[in-house]
C-alpha cells in the first residue's frame, strides 16, 4: 500500500533520510518514532508528495513519487488523512465548515456533505459542537475536529504527525482510543510520536527513525 525503496533525502543541502526501505500495509497502525529532527515529518511529507526524493522512490497505492503528474497530486491527497500536532484548523470557518471544506473543493452536494460531515463529528463526539468555532473550543476538541477532517474522504490511511503532542493525559488517550477505533474500522494509521507512554500502552508495529535511517 505504501512502500519506500532506498529512499534518499536532502534539504537545504543536509541529508535527511538516508537510503532508507521499508513497506505499510493495508489497515496496519504504525508507530514512527525517534528524536526531535530525526526525519519523521520528512517521511510523512513524502507520502503525501510535499516532498520528493533526490533518490530511490516513494509508492503510495498506484501513484509512484518517480511518474506523478502535478495535477495528479490532490488526486492522491484525497485518498489520505492528514492530522498535525497544531491542528491547522481554519480559524473563521465552524466546526462543521472546518470538517466540510475537503468535500466542498471537490464539488460534493449539500446533502452529502451534511450527511457525511454530521457522522464524523458523531464518530469523534463532537456533533453538538458544530455550531463552534476553534477558538472556543479546548485543545483535545480541536484535534477531534482534525481527526473528523481528515476521515470525512474515507481515506485509506490517516497520517497523523505528532497529533498529541500539544495535549494533556486525559485529551491524549481520548485521541488514541479515537484512531484505534478508526484503525479497527479498516483504516491504516501512520503515527509519529516520541511518547515513550504511547508506545508502552499501545503495541503496533514501530519504525525508527534515527540517523536518517530506519530500524
Amino acid at each position: 500500500m505504501i512502500e519506500f525503496y532506498n529512499v534518499q533525502t536532502k534539504i537545504d543541502k543536509n541529508i535527511i533520510l538516508k537510503n532508507i526501505t521499508f513497506r505499510i500495509l493495508k489497515g496496519e497502525f504504525v508507530f514512527l518514532t525517534g528524536s526531535s529532527g530525526a526525519g519523521k515529518s520528512t517521511v510523512l511529507r513524502h507520502i503525501y508528495m510535499d516532498i520528493f526524493p533526490e533518490q530511490g522512490m516513494v509508492i503510495v497505492e498506484n501513484f509512484s513519487s518517480a511518474k506523478i503528474k502535478e495535477k495528479e497530486i490532490p488526486l492522491l491527497r484525497r485518498k489520505l488523512g492528514v492530522v498535525f500536532q497544531d491542528f491547522k484548523l481554519l480559524s473563521d470557518r465552524n466546526v462543521f465548515d472546518n470538517v466540510a471544506f475537503s468535500l466542498r473543493v471537490t464539488g460534493a452536494k449539500n446533502k452529502e456533505i451534511k450527511r457525511k460531515v454530521m457522522r464524523v463529528l458523531a464518530e469523534v463526539n463532537l456533533g453538538q459542537k458544530r455550531n463552534f468555532y476553534p477558538r472556543e473550543l479546548s485543545g483535545g476538541e480541536q484535534q477531534r475536529v482534525a481527526i473528523a477532517r481528515a476521515i470525512v474522504n474515507n481515506p485509506f490511511i490517516i497520517l497523523a504527525d505528532e497529533p498529541t503532542g500539544n495535549l494533556d493525559a486525559d485529551n491524549t488517550f481520548e485521541i488514541m482510543e479515537i484512531l484505534e477505533k478508526i484503525n479497527r474500522q479498516g483504516t491504516a494509521v501512520l503515527m509519529a510520536t516520541h511518547s515513550q507512554e504511547i508506545l508502552n500502552k499501545y503495541p503496533h508495529r514501530i519504525i525508527t527513525v534515527d540517523n536518517g535511517q530506519v530500524d
